[in-house]
């Protein structure tokens, strides 16, 4: 072996000498032979250094999974030998291999046994057997090489093909028949030997039953000898959690639903005269996590059983099922309410299927209307964060309590489910209580009280948020709490989780407001002040902005009272934040809101236009000014970064003033509400940056962006600004500029439509030559990157086509003199056959048909119909009959879908004629059997186009090799 590459393998061995490693490796992998030379390695152990001995059995490894049926009867042998010299030369090491090697070595001695067990090798176990025997080196390999099988035969998380999972199917049937009972008998051999001498080998023994219980005969394990063995497992420290988890697999498996519960509840006798019921006594977390996870499978696996014996009408049974279910529940609870929450998180599957069984009861007993009661409160109280919890900083510990509070927000929508008035009277009665003391109570507690009552919101639902009417006692209830919530002056306590539960909580039950308006002011004094905007967590500021706009807009008839006070109070919190990098209270982000929130107030208000015209020029004349003298000075700048900054607030300046204009609606239109003006003052003033040369990206972004929302909100008044923007926005453009450039074009085209016909006819050419420069721009071969690129703004020059012929505008086109118009019309042709790209394709063929419908009539442009039968026709037959055109693709299928409307299209303007050209020209030049040709041509001529697109996908299956 070339001793210099091995060198690489260390890991602290320099790059060079890595890749001098690597691509050994691959040559190794390459060559017939050098398998063996590894082999002979590990058999002789000529090696001594562990990355090489690994590296030997990677070699191995590749040899056998992917190059194996190329080796000889003898070469295979001498694999099997090697293995096995390796397996007898482990018994006598002085030391053992490190753990990796003796992992890679069981994957490697699986997928011999996977490809070989059937056929060459049916004594693969009694072979590795007779050499291990008891040896707990030999244990410990053996072991490991069982879990490696387990995972190559039902591993789900490996992909299997159809071919191997036949295989795997029938090696575990032969395994079942051959050798299952040796091997059982084998663990408990290991089992009984080491439980007391050795618990590394025991667990990892352990962990083999557990696994490979599910596809085994249960028999076999769930009797008195194993039962017992493991029983005396869950009394020894280190084997505990082992075994607990070995249980769960037992109680997990698939069974028949009677002897289920025999075996569950003899189980649960074991383990309750063993004291393991006794859950305060225990101080092992980690056993306990274990264990609750095994109560959990008890509990669901009952659960399951009932409902089996449920729907087969064995109601003796049923009822044993539910009698046993029922004894679990203290037990249950006193896990649920655990102050570990992993130890509280593995029961709620079990906590969650019992509540869906009692929904389902008729009527409850009085001790299950007190579980319910007790799982509502454990709920409750699990639901409180915990002193340590770092709302500043949250790290794993914060992100796991979020999940798990999830899980518990689960249990509380059942609970609902069960007995939603309980709910309700439990949830009044904590928010009641803490709320009359807020002042004195930790934080904890009184945010856990406001977000229960956020919680009802979800966990009763109704429809559009009407909580506060229909049912009286509920809407009473609520309302109460929520009077109580918005008058006790909570939104003062000092902490960011509190606050941020009141502002939500509002925001939720918006509708409160409609019914009691009198509480808008205090609330909206908390959005404005140091509760919310304004206060010191950035965390609560941000929220709030978002918050904050929600209230406004979902209220906005509520607001007229309060609009001049409200844009008072927020005018510092629309600042432009300098470029100096000072941070403002917001981010810009947030302003987003605040400035839509702006909007909304204005153009909802009942004030006259005059009035609304007036407040709108006041919020964004001062974005222009900054805008203005910004622009100037990014045209001085010389430092990239001070560019750089200055783009970003110019952008920002935009982007505010965008946001304003989502205020407008179909009711209330720039037109109606006096702003045009405004929003046209806005355009003169950004346009220019488009000109401007530093930072384009960011620039003509910003000013896309703004053009997009004033074509939305103004009528023809955007028109003239339109034709000059365009002209920035073409110069020395990339191929992303244009890809966004274009949807901007067809936004006018489509809403505009003939009005623009005399701006598009004279951009048409200009804008196709930016575009053709980009296509036909050279790049390297393999840049994934430029090809994607060239692929979308392909995609996105044909739906500027199909933009301008779909708006009734192919005059556009027509008018660009004869060799341009052809150009076009061969790239559309090209897009529909050359490029295996569905979605493209699917554009051209709406492009080719609107246009024979436009043109392929008796009185088209001159030419066209020869267009039609030299290109268009074939294009329909090639595109399909192309390998790359995949028919069990949806999006090819679709594109199929236009082809079959273009060829439809064809036969309607042109009629027999059309007929006779495929019949008798272009399809006998496709060699299509006579008979093919009139079942196509008769297809064609159905008046159900429907029936022609079925006709032609078979058509085309029939026709692919």
């Amino acid at each position: 072996m070339d001793e210099q590459a091995l060198l690489g393998l260390n890991p602290n061995a320099d790059s060079d000498f890595r890749q001098r490693a690597l691509a050994y490796f691959e040559q190794l992998k390459i060559s017939p032979d050098a398998w063996q030379v590894c082999a002979e390695a590990l058999a002789q152990r000529t090696y001594s250094d562990d990355h090489i001995k690994f590296f030997c059995f990677q070699v191995l490894e590749h040899q056998i999974k992917y190059k194996y049926s190329e080796l000889t009867t003898v070469q295979q042998q001498l694999i099997r030998e090697t293995l096995i010299s390796w397996l007898q030369a482990q018994m006598l090491n002085p030391q053992p291999e490190k753990t990796f090697i003796r992992n890679k070595a069981a994957q490697v001695f699986a997928l011999l046994f996977v490809t070989e067990y059937l056929t060459r090798w049916p004594k693969f176990f009694f072979d590795i057997l007779s050499v291990v025997d008891l040896n707990p080196r030999g244990v410990d390999l053996y072991l490991r090489i069982l879990m490696a099988i387990d995972s190559e035969l039902v591993d789900r998380d490996v992909v299997h093909t159809s071919e191997e999972a036949r295989r795997n199917t029938l090696i575990k049937d032969t395994m079942r028949e051959q050798c299952i009972p040796n091997l059982v008998e084998s663990w408990y051999q290991i089992l009984q030997n080491y439980q007391y001498t050795n618990s590394e080998v025991t667990c990892q023994c352990l962990e083999v039953v557990g696994a490979y219980v599910s596809w085994i005969d249960l028999s076999l394990i769930a009797n008195d000898r194993f039962i017992n063995m493991l029983l005396g497992h869950m009394s020894i420290e280190v084997l505990r959690e082992e075994a607990c988890d070995c249980l769960f697999e037992i109680v997990n498996k698939g069974m028949d639903p009677v002897d289920k519960m025999k075996l569950v509840e003899s189980l649960c006798q074991v383990l309750q005269s063993a004291g393991f019921f006794s859950i305060d006594q225990e101080e092992d977390v980690d056993f306990l996590a274990r264990f609750s996870k095994l109560v959990n499978g008890m509990g669901q696996s009952l659960i399951v059983s009932w409902t089996k014996l449920i729907k087969n009408g064995d109601i003796k049974n049923a009822q044993e099922a539910l009698q046993a279910i029922e004894t679990k529940v203290a037990l249950m609870l006193q896990l649920l309410i655990h102050e570990d929450d992993d130890i509280s998180s593995n029961i709620i599957g079990f906590c969650y299927d019992y509540l869906h069984i009692l929904k389902q009861l008729p009527v409850l007993s009085d001790q299950q209307k007190a579980n319910v009661e007790a799982i509502m409160l454990a709920v409750m109280k699990k639901l409180t964060y915990d002193e340590e919890y770092n709302f500043e900083n949250e790290g794993e510990d914060e992100a796991m309590f979020v999940e798990y509070r999830k899980q518990l927000k689960l249990l509380l929508d059942r609970l609902a489910q069960v007995s939603p008035e309980l709910l309700l009277a439990s949830v009044r009665r904590v928010f009641s209580s803490t709320l009359q003391n807020w002042q004195t109570t930790r934080f904890m507690e009184v945010e856990v009280a406001i977000r229960l009552l956020y919680m009802l919101a979800e966990a009763l639902p109704v429809s559009h948020g009407a909580h506060f009417s229909g049912d009286v006692s509920k809407a009473s209830a609520l309302q109460d709490m929520m009077r109580t919530l918005v008058t006790s002056g909570v939104s003062s306590y000092q902490h960011t989780s509190v606050t941020l539960e009141f502002f939500e909580t509002v925001v939720r039950y918006e509708k409160f407001f409609t019914v009691e308006p009198q509480h808008i002011p205090c609330v909206l004094m908390a959005f404005l002040d140091h509760r919310g905007l304004r206060h010191s967590s950035a965390k609560v500021r941000s929220r709030t902005a978002y918050l904050f706009s929600r209230f406004v807009k979902s209220l906005n008839k509520q607001m007229n009272p309060f609009i001049e006070d409200i844009l008072n109070r927020i005018q510092d919190l629309l600042e432009l934040s300098p470029p100096n990098g000072y941070q403002s209270l917001l981010s810009s982000d947030d302003q987003l809101f605040i400035y839509e929130t702006a909007g909304v107030l204005i153009v909802n208000s009942e004030y006259p236009a005059e009035r609304k015209q007036a407040l709108m020029r006041n919020l964004l004349t001062p974005l222009m000014e900054k805008f203005k003298i910004l622009l100037e000075k990014l045209m001085l700048a010389q430092d990239e970064e001070r560019q750089a900054s200055l783009a970003d607030c110019l952008n920002h300046a935009v982007g505010f003033a965008s946001r304003t204009s989502k205020a407008f609606s179909n009711k209330q239109t720039v037109k109606q509400c006096g702003c045009s003006e405004v929003y046209l003052d806005c355009l003169q003033t950004f346009l220019p940056a488009l000109s401007c040369p530093l930072q384009k990206d960011i620039l003509r972004s910003g000013v896309r962006t703004f053009l997009h929302r004033m074509i939305i909100c103004l009528e023809e008044e955007v028109l003239p600004f339109i034709p000059s923007a365009s002209e920035h926005m073409l110069k020395d453009c990339e191929g992303k500029d244009l890809q966004e450039f274009i949807p901007l074009i067809n936004q006018i085209t489509a809403k505009f439509k003939i009005q623009v016909s005399p701006f598009l006819q004279q951009m048409f050419m200009p804008l196709l030559h930016a575009i053709f420069e980009v296509l036909l721009r050279p790049a390297e071969e393999n840049d994934q990157s430029a090809a994607l690129e060239k692929q979308m703004l392909r995609r996105s020059y044909f739906a500027f086509l199909q933009t301008v012929t779909g708006s009734g505008m192919s005059e556009v086109i027509a008018n660009q003199g004869a060799e341009n118009v052809e150009r076009v019309l061969v790239t559309v042709i090209q897009g529909a056959v050359e490029y295996p790209d569905p979605i493209a394709q699917k554009t051209c063929f709406i492009i080719l048909s609107k246009l024979v419908e436009l043109w392929g009539g008796k009185d088209g442009p001159v030419g066209f119909a020869d267009f039609v039968y030299k290109h268009i026709v074939p294009a329909c037959f090639l595109a399909p009959l192309k390998q790359t055109f995949d028919l069990a693709d949806a999006q090819t299928v679709l594109a199929l879908s236009e082809c079959a409307v273009t060829l439809k299209t064809i036969h309607l303007k042109r009629g027999p004629e059309c007929v006779q050209y495929l019949q008798q020209e272009y399809l006998p030049s496709l060699q299509v059997a006579p008979e093919i040709i009139q079942e196509f041509c008769q297809a064609l001529q159905q008046p159900d186009a429907k029936v022609f697109k079925n006709y032609l996908k078979v058509f085309f299956q029939r026709a692919k090799p």
